[in-house]
């Protein structure tokens, strides 16, 4: 979707209903870490400790429940492989990897504004 800064506004604006996309989006995305392991698995499927690694280890509490989180928001895949011990992947559904344009959006926007120091 395609539109400039005027639309977007525009948009937006008319958008300011409880339940709104933004709303929406902001419920799946709750979260630092949350954000942080949809930009992880974007990269492809990853392992728990990989994750884990990636993200400089949260603690496996908060990361099992945000994986529980987006697998019930059909945001990620979770496998089991019959190993021994057991092996569990984690991947993007598709309609996890189309969060993939939100994501990128943070990115240049964080960017551009850097953090100033209090």
């Amino acid at each position: 979707m395609e539109t400039n800064g005027a639309e977007q506004r525009r948009l937006l604006q008319s958008a300011a209903s409880a339940g709104c996309g933004v709303e929406r989006t902001l419920k799946v995305l709750d979260g630092k870490w949350t954000t942080l392991v949809v930009r992880e698995l974007l990269s492809g499927p990853k392992r728990f400790g990989e994750l884990r690694t990636a993200l400089g280890s949260p603690s496996a509490k908060t990361l099992t429940d945000r994986l529980r989180a987006l697998e019930h928001q059909r945001i990620l895949t979770r496998t089991v492989h019959a190993e021994v011990p057991p092996r569990v992947v984690y991947r993007l559904t598709e309609q996890g990897e189309s969060l993939s344009e939100v994501l990128y959006a943070m990115l240049r926007w964080g960017e551009e504004h850097p953090l100033t120091e209090s």
